[in-house]
């Protein structure tokens, strides 16, 4: 990498949080106010690596560290670290992390790597709940911020590390029916709890987010992918529905389902 690209970037952030010549929006920018727009970038470059455009993951992963620039600049501003720092933290935890590659530490399996991997996270975590709390939990450093599946499945995963977890899919896929029929159960009260049945509704999720995890799978991507099928076949249900000259809001279900099923049928074909 060449490192004057690294410091002109440095530089024209510097620059745009000047106070007397800066931009005025990227000013008055904090960092509660970058977030937003951190997530949005976070979300194109998974959008461009979805969509196998190289290109534009190019132009996106630009754009996602210049939102790391951007918070090591309010932070430096705050005297609370800068950039350098930054790097520094990710060489040091990667180098820990990887004894096998950066010192002669010797492990015959992938297995023993990540246990290993693991095992240094583990104490990584019980320094900084010692450091940060007097009642510290291993769920203390799941952070809030995420989605909730993905919150939802590290959770789990982290509790898994601790025994907490079923070691067969049976139990699994029953927990998954137990909390739909509770769903049913609360909707078809005659004066149904809408608080409750958003609660059953979490359990629900939950529980399904647990399935996917024991099959290998992230809820999150697989949601998205759904998203992406349901998008892509809801499109061609309206581009058949203009081909015999209809107006979309005047079909009634019936004649909108039967062209759903008119397009997954030219899919499978």
């Amino acid at each position: 990498m060449d490192k004057e690209n690294i410091e002109q970037l440095l530089a024209i952030m510097s620059k745009l949080r000047d106070e007397k010549s800066g931009c005025p929006w990227d000013k008055e920018q904090t960092f509660e106010s970058v977030v937003p727009y951190t997530l949005e970038e976070t979300y194109e470059v998974v959008d461009a690596i979805n969509n196998q455009d190289w290109d534009n993951l190019k132009e996106e992963l630009g754009d996602l560290l210049f939102q790391v620039i951007f918070y090591s600049q309010i932070a430096k501003e705050k005297e609370l670290f800068e950039f350098s720092d930054v790097v520094a933290g990710i060489n040091q935890k990667l180098t820990r992390r990887h004894p096998h590659v950066f010192s002669d530490q010797v492990f015959v399996s992938e297995e023993e790597i990540s246990a290993n991997w693991e095992l240094e996270k583990a104490k990584e975590r019980q320094e900084k709940q010692q450091s940060d709390t007097a009642n510290p939990s291993v769920l203390d450093t799941v952070p809030v911020a995420l989605p909730a599946l993905s919150r939802a499945k590290k959770l789990q995963s982290r509790c898994a590390k601790f025994g907490f977890d079923w070691d067969t899919f049976e139990p699994v896929a029953d927990k998954v029916k137990e909390e739909l029929d509770e769903v049913i159960e609360e909707v078809i009260q005659e004066n149904p709890d809408q608080d409750k049945i958003e609660e059953e509704l979490g359990d629900l999720l939950f529980s399904v987010v647990n399935m996917a995890r024991h099959l290998g799978k992230d809820p999150e991507q697989a949601l998205a992918k759904a998203n992406h099928k349901f998008t892509r076949r809801f499109k061609a249900v309206e581009t058949k529905v203009t081909q015999k000259g209809l107006v979309l809001q005047e079909c009634s279900l019936e004649e909108l389902d039967l062209e759903w099923e008119s397009v997954k049928l030219d899919e499978r074909n």
